[in-house]
């Protein structure tokens, strides 16, 4: 099997080969619509993607593949079945398998794997996310330091995300992540499901070695608490959506002194959790002032 490897030497930052096998997220496809006119339109794309580290099988995630690797690695660190980049010694994506091949560096793959994965939960994530038992058993461990966000950063960095949602706009049926700090979009990945995007983040950051205690993670999907633990794993303390929450994942998130905003459009949003962290200083005059 030949692939084709991309080296980057950040920093002198450790950083496993990786193919660079990302895919196009959209296809065409016709469609007629209320007038009877055929019209074509994009549609996105949903691909199968087996995860194996060492020829273990993982997972299978379905996904628009357009950043694979990412989200490979981004799914082994949520789900804290590999704890450290330096295990992981080359992520190779096939999709003629549709299998993202991961070797470790000790070649042993993940230590009771069976034990690990045992106890799998399917989450209400859009293209049903899963949650392992030894995810679950870890998150009561974390607790996430206070950051403070200000509202008028919280409307700048949700004008961003208005404006980097460019798939969305162009075929629909999908979701959207992005991390972001005071009123900036760092990153922003679209799939088919929130979870995936989620996931895609994390590797990013786990390869470029970025925090999360000072960041935001955005999602345009509701706040559950697969969601939350994930940003609780990526040590981000804040969680903004412009959906809702549901009630374990704020339980969740009040246990793990994470700030939650939802229900956020224009320039109206609610505080579930973590009022005290927000500084409210671009609220409207009042009316004859």
């Amino acid at each position: 099997m030949n692939f084709k490897y991309l080296w980057v030497d950040l920093m002198n930052s450790y950083r496993p080969q990786m193919t660079q096998a990302g895919r196009s997220p959209v296809h065409r496809a016709t469609v007629v619509n209320h007038l009877g006119e055929r019209r074509e339109i994009w549609v996105p794309g949903e691909t199968p993607l087996t995860i194996k580290i060492d020829g273990q099988e993982i997972v299978t995630l379905m996904t628009l593949g357009t950043h694979p690797e990412e989200l490979a690695l981004g799914y082994l660190r949520n789900q804290r079945l590999v704890e450290r980049m330096e295990e992981i010694a080359s992520v190779a994506v096939d999709w003629e398998k549709e299998i993202a091949w991961l070797r470790t560096t000790h070649g042993q793959g993940i230590s009771e794997l069976k034990e690990k994965i045992s106890k799998m939960t399917v989450t209400t994530g859009c293209g049903q996310g899963t949650i392992f038992s030894c995810t679950l058993d870890k998150i009561l461990e974390l607790r996430l330091p206070p950051l403070t966000v200000r509202q008028s950063h919280l409307y700048g960095l949700m004008r961003q995300v208005s404006q980097s949602d460019t798939l969305y706009k162009q075929a629909g049926s999908v979701h959207g992540c992005g991390l972001g700090q005071e009123d900036r979009v760092l990153l922003f990945f679209e799939d088919v499901g929130r979870h995936n995007a989620a996931d895609a983040i994390s590797g990013r950051m786990w390869l470029e070695r970025i925090p999360g205690e000072d960041k935001i993670l955005y999602t345009t999907g509701r706040l559950t608490s697969e969601i939350v633990m994930k940003a609780a794993i990526m040590r981000i303390p804040v969680l903004l959506s412009r959906s809702g929450v549901t009630q374990m994942g704020l339980e969740l998130a009040q246990g793990l002194n994470m700030t939650i905003i939802a229900r956020a459009r224009g320039k109206r949003f609610l505080v579930y959790n973590g009022a005290e962290q927000v500084v409210f200083d671009d609220r409207p005059a009042e009316e004859g002032s």
